[in-house]
């Protein structure tokens, strides 16, 4: 009878799961991935009026990029969820930085989603920050869907980025729509599937919907709109891609094998609608999550989900923080409790909300694939576990090598107290890391990230946030190695250290070794074999 009559929830929940689709969107820096985005919540109905990334006076700032020094700068810094309905679909879209500085909040924000939206410029095709990020996702095993954008402008040969795609990616490419026209001459697209013809017109700086006109290539309103040449190129090409390209297949899609490609103009709207709609029909809901080799089923019974980003002042009248967490299985309702297996607690989940950018609702109830925003719990760390069942725990964090190390000094005395208190709550947020130098009689914190900017962010907030301003030192070190754990302090002073290297302690206390270059790294491993280094983060016990 129990059965019985939990089926009808289970049926719900099923059905609120098929309906989730939580993806990001990776990019190049300047490829276009904050205006796509900007564009999708438009089409998505989530906002009005599209904004701007650089913010130009009388316009509206991009929603997804929500502070002060991402609007200076014109780029994002911080990983941001938007979540808004959609033909049926309850969409978590969460935007991610592109610059390599803040790689590490990149690459945590992939391990919450379910497929990514990789934008490319179709004038530079594949840079390095694309390749670095396509690598996360193939390791993971997302499934990837790619937007060629910028057509409207010059672009290389089409056939030819596809070629980029499947040599320097290693992935087969199906274009699920194809130009007709390149670069000023680009009018819309054709769409493989269904037969039709999209041609764009442009709207006042993009900021509307683009009208569309739709027919078959051969009809007489898309073709008088066509020169021969171009209908002549259009049709040539797409006889050679039905002969000779690759061939749609749903599950070497949804398995990473497969990127449907799909072309437009994200400033001119062209083609996003059609993106947005093959993105949700060809992605797949949230899927299971794997736990020391055991696969957690969406619909297991027992609420799961782990936390992969904490954001601190994302309303800076209450200086709060903000834990994201990726609810994996079962059903979230608020004022429940939840097991913090890191802790051993037990947690009251009472202030939950549903976000989009740095706004946010109450939130009462979710389900698996869905972004929740927890507020006011101190004890919440980066990659920690939420569940109503003490079994699950969830390894979905990795912990990455910084590249940059710098210390930060505190010139006002009188500010002491804010410069700790801001410092400790960005530090919290984990894209930081902190270090500890041995034998060192001044505690000023060394700080160290993945890239060099991440330093400025960290200084722009002290001082706006907090009231604080600060002083960075540089520092001679470039390489952070991990020593073995269990060093005994006799050990580490028989240690023969190479002349500008240093030890020091990350936040765990396990010991590291700060090196000038790559070439004293590889000394001190020589001339000391019985001390291997790492350079992937030792884990605690």
């Amino acid at each position: 009878m129990g059965g019985l009559l939990g089926w009808p929830a289970l049926v719900d929940i099923q059905k609120e799961i098929l309906k989730r689709r939580t993806f990001a969107i990776i990019s190049h820096p300047d490829a276009g991935k904050t205006t796509l985005t900007e564009k999708l919540l438009l089409y998505g109905g989530a906002v009005q009026l599209a904004g701007s990334v650089t913010a130009r006076k009388n316009q509206r700032a991009t929603t997804s990029d929500w502070m002060e020094l991402e609007r200076k700068r014109g780029i994002s810094i911080s990983s941001t969820v938007l979540q808004f309905d959609y033909n049926g679909y309850y969409i978590n879209l969460l935007d991610t930085p592109g610059h390599k500085d803040f790689s590490e909040d990149t690459y945590r924000v992939l391990t919450a989603v379910d497929a990514v939206v990789m934008v490319i410029d179709s004038a530079k095709g594949i840079e390095a920050q694309t390749r670095k990020l396509f690598e996360v996702c193939r390791y993971r095993g997302v499934p990837i869907f790619t937007f060629m954008n910028k057509c409207d402008r010059p672009m290389r040969d089409p056939l030819a980025l596809l070629d980029e795609l499947e040599k320097v990616l290693g992935i087969g490419a199906f274009p699920v729509n194809w130009p007709i026209g390149t670069g000023f001459e680009f009018q819309g697209v054709f769409d493989r599937h269904e037969k039709q013809v999209y041609l764009f017109e442009r709207t006042v700086g993009g900021q509307y919907r683009a009208p569309v006109s739709i027919g078959t290539l051969d009809d007489p309103i898309i073709r008088e709109r066509l020169d021969d040449a171009t209908f002549r190129k259009v049709s040539e090409e797409l006889e050679m891609l039905s002969v000779a390209g690759e061939m749609f297949n749903e599950e070497e899609v949804l398995a990473g094998k497969i990127t449907p490609v799909f072309f437009g103009s994200g400033i001119n709207n062209f083609g996003v609608q059609l993106l947005l709609d093959g993105f949700l029909k060809y992605s797949p809901p949230p899927r299971p999550r794997v736990m020391a080799g055991t696969p957690i089923s969406p619909e297991n019974p027992a609420f799961s989900g782990f936390i992969f980003k904490i954001q601190a002042n994302m309303d800076p009248r209450h200086r709060d923080r903000i834990a994201f967490i990726r609810v994996c299985s079962g059903q979230f309702e608020r004022d429940m409790t939840v097991n913090h297996p890191r802790t051993g607690k037990k947690v009251r989940l009472s202030s939950s909300h549903k976000l989009f950018g740095n706004e946010r609702e109450t939130l009462n109830e979710a389900f698996p694939g869905d972004i929740i925003g927890l507020v006011g719990l101190p004890d919440f760390g980066i990659g920690d576990t939420l569940t109503t069942d003490p079994a699950i725990s969830y390894k979905e964090i990795p912990r990455f090598t910084p590249e940059a190390f710098a210390s930060l000094h505190n010139p006002n005395p009188s500010r002491y107290k804010q410069f700790r208190q801001g410092l400790d709550q960005l530090l919290q947020e984990g894209v930081i890391q902190v270090l500890s130098l041995r034998n060192s009689v001044v505690k000023t914190p060394l700080l160290a990230a993945v890239g060099p900017l991440q330093f400025e962010v960290v200084q722009f907030r002290l001082e706006s946030e907090y009231g604080a301003p600060s002083r960075l030192e540089t520092t001679p070190w470039t390489v952070l190695r991990w020593l073995p754990k269990g060093l005994n302090d006799a050990e580490l002073d028989a240690l023969a250290l190479p002349t500008g290297a240093a030890i020091a302690f990350d936040i765990t206390n396990h010991p590291v070794i700060l090196f000038t270059n790559d070439w004293s790294a590889n000394y001190f491993a020589q001339t000391n074999p019985k001390a291997p280094l790492s350079a992937l983060p030792v884990e605690a016990d």
